[in-house]
């Protein structure tokens, strides 16, 4: 069938992406589902920082490719043996397809799954397949930024009826990864102290999941006064403005010893080792960010036994998408996971390069292209 979308054909163009069009929106040939994958009609597609990533060339993948990869849409043909799903079916997509059969999805670590990562890996579905027609790529199972999309159905979560599909997207990168960082890989627990550096859609959603998990004192950390603003009336107890004096400042709003938990979301080592530093002694360090892979973090050594302390990675938020993307969504619609706020702005899939620059320039939380009928 024939389709729009936005394909990346080289990384590392200048900014600003307005002038330089990185992203081409253009017309696609996309084959049928193959065996276990459905066709999607993409209605919402999330900006993350982590697709800047591929197009500043920081997070290097595979050229040319369909970027996009946090969406939700309608199920529209399943492909054979695509077990589960029917035709009308609202779906969120997960940036890991899951196959559930591998070691680390046995052992209850899905968002390592092995087939999921080597696929996303090489710019293919879970079946090692490519179904856009030219030598295009697959971004992470997705390709979130087109009209139409083929999936593996371990890509696709079921998703209520009466969520927006702008606040459904959400939930297949930045609340997995945000709230699953929290509940997940740190494990707060009621009363702890939490500092979270970095104010994305991310970073808010995982400020969302320390007020849920019943954090006590939660700190703010960012650079932009908005993001601030937004992360108090989300429920942050103290902000702090990024910059030289930010660990002592951290420290100070916890009662000088430090958070329980420091969460990290920006990608940068730089971020990351003054997170490391701000947390108290016994404390967990938590990073989901993505630096490019030639950055190299130092931390005193001595101090991971002489403090006890634990540095750790999460990546989906340590989450199984199966299981954590309804249990997400209940609470979100119970009113106690409020997701929507971390939508700033809508947009069309033309203005996709614009909205990489806001992105860039932290105006933005979290921006959604809205597909119409």
């Amino acid at each position: 069938m024939r389709t729009r979308g936005a394909v990346l054909r080289e990384m590392g163009l200048p900014a600003p992406y307005a002038e330089s069009r990185p992203l081409e929106v253009t017309e696609l040939e996309l084959a049928p589902p193959g065996p276990g994958e459905i066709l999607v009609k993409v209605r919402a597609a999330g900006l993350c920082h982590s697709d800047l990533s591929v197009i500043d060339g920081s997070r290097p993948r595979v050229m040319p490719m369909v970027l996009g990869h946090e969406a939700a849409g309608e199920v529209v043909e399943l492909g054979p043996e695509a077990h589960g799903f029917q035709p009308g079916d609202h779906v969120a997509l997960s940036f890991v397809p899951t196959c559930g059969e591998c070691h680390e999805c046995r052992g209850g670590r899905a968002a390592l799954c092995d087939p999921g990562g080597k696929a996303n890996a090489a710019g293919t579905l879970l079946s090692g397949d490519r179904r856009w027609e030219e030598p295009l790529h697959h971004h992470l199972g997705v390709s979130a930024f087109a009209e139409h999309i083929v999936v593996s159905t371990h890509s696709a979560v079921k998703m209520p009826d009466g969520v927006p599909f702008e606040v459904a997207a959400l939930f297949g990168c930045a609340v997995l990864t945000g709230v699953g960082a929290v509940v997940n890989s740190a494990d707060v627990h009621t009363g702890q102290s939490v500092a979270v550096f970095g104010l994305g859609g991310v970073g808010l959603a995982a400020l969302l999941g320390a007020r849920l998990a019943g954090a006590g004192i939660l700190v703010a950390v960012d650079r932009i006064p908005d993001k601030l603003e937004l992360a108090k009336e989300l429920g942050a107890t103290h902000v702090v403005p990024a910059g030289d004096d930010v660990v002592e400042q951290v420290k100070q709003a916890t009662g000088g010893l430090g958070p329980d938990h420091a969460l990290e979301t920006v990608g940068s080592e730089k971020v990351l080792a003054e997170a490391y530093a701000a947390t108290r002694r016994g404390g967990t360090t938590v990073t989901v960010g993505l630096p490019h892979p030639d950055r190299h973090l130092s931390i005193p050594a001595v101090t991971l036994v002489t403090e006890e302390r634990t540095l750790k990675g999460s990546y989906l938020g340590s989450c199984n998408p199966p299981v954590d993307v309804p249990r997400f969504v209940d609470l979100h619609l119970e009113g106690r996971l409020p997701v929507e706020r971390l939508l700033t702005h809508r947009l069309a899939v033309e203005e996709l390069n614009e909205g990489f620059d806001r992105l860039a320039a932290g105006e933005c939380v979290r921006q959604a292209v809205i597909f119409g009928d």
